[in-house]
């Protein structure tokens, strides 16, 4: 058994400019980071994209018909001051979710123990119907709603320890009892999402805002009083991980001082509660993460650490 990795050339086609924080080189840096010899047991799989049907299990056929629509034929076109489209955008963002739908569908076959997602644009401030934060479509949502039509589960933990809240993802599962969404994030940051007495329909959300400072210390702090309890209360089938690495403290979109150490930690504490409650199925899709360098070198402690299952 393994790790696989889930890519497609077609997400750097979409082109936000090499000035813009979420831009091809992200991915770039992450793919190169782990096409080292010392990730040679890695496997890798281009991912197709995701069908509509999909896509629709989340976000209503009006507002993909809307996505469609603001894709330029030449240049850029803007959804908001953050969110830019070009020629390729579209195709790269059906690539991204189908990458998600696919590592559920591996997993779930036992072709690989575990699998990351290096895709964008990323997914989780995408609401139902509103694209914002540079993510057009919920991948890990998607993935999630995949994961329970076509693998007959019901429940699904989502762990989000990007900086940022994912008021998409939140956004779409709140109403969904049986989707536990764990989130980690500075607060006050964008989106402004993400309070403490957000609880969803059945205490299924567990929004943790921490002020900028926050360490690794405050991490193993918060998982052992809250994260934990709450996902193993949960019993998930599956986890699946929104990966955002902006919370390093060389980030500069943000002021938390995580270090890789604390990445690879984190992941052997989730990979804990998946050997526990779900035959080790876990899926991450990378999120945030805009200093190259600290990028690529969590992204690879964070894959380093799925290998060891």
């Amino acid at each position: 058994m393994s790790t696989t990795i889930f890519w497609h050339p077609l997400c750097s086609d979409h082109n936000t400019g090499a000035e813009h924080p979420e831009r091809a080189a992200r991915m770039q840096a992450v793919l190169d980071a782990l096409g080292t010899d010392e990730f040679a047991a890695l496997n890798w799989r281009e991912a197709p994209p995701a069908s509509f049907e999909q896509i629709e299990r989340v976000h209503p056929p009006r507002y993909v018909d809307k996505v469609m629509s603001r894709i330029p034929a030449w240049g850029s076109a803007a959804i908001d001051g953050d969110t830019l489209l070009s020629p390729g955008s579209f195709e790269a963002a059906l690539r991204a979710a189908g990458a998600v739908c696919t590592a559920i569908d591996a997993v779930f076959a036992g072709e690989t123990t575990n699998a990351f997602c290096a895709i964008r644009p990323p997914g989780h401030h995408a609401e139902r119907e509103k694209a914002m934060g540079f993510c057009l479509f919920n991948n890990i949502a998607i993935g999630a709603a995949h994961a329970r039509k076509r693998h007959g589960i019901r429940r699904v933990a989502i762990v989000d320890f990007d900086v940022h809240h994912g008021n998409g993802t939140q956004n779409i599962c709140a109403e969904q009892a049986d989707i536990l969404y764990v989130s980690t994030h500075q607060a006050p940051l964008y989106p402004g999402t993400g309070h403490r007495d957000e609880h969803g329909v059945a205490n299924n959300i567990l929004n943790i805002p921490l002020g900028p400072g926050t360490d690794g210390v405050k991490l193993r702090s918060v998982w052992e009083q809250e994260i934990a309890p709450a996902l193993y209360a949960h019993e998930p089938e599956l986890l699946l991980l929104s990966a955002g690495f902006d919370a390093h403290r060389d980030d500069p979109l943000a002021e938390f001082m995580f270090e890789e150490d604390d990445y690879v930690w984190l992941t052997r504490q989730l990979l804990g509660v998946a050997a526990n409650c779900c035959g080790n199925r876990v899926v991450s899709a990378l999120e945030g993460g805009y200093e190259l360098s600290a990028l690529a070198a969590s992204a690879a402690a964070h894959v380093r650490t799925l290998l060891e299952v």
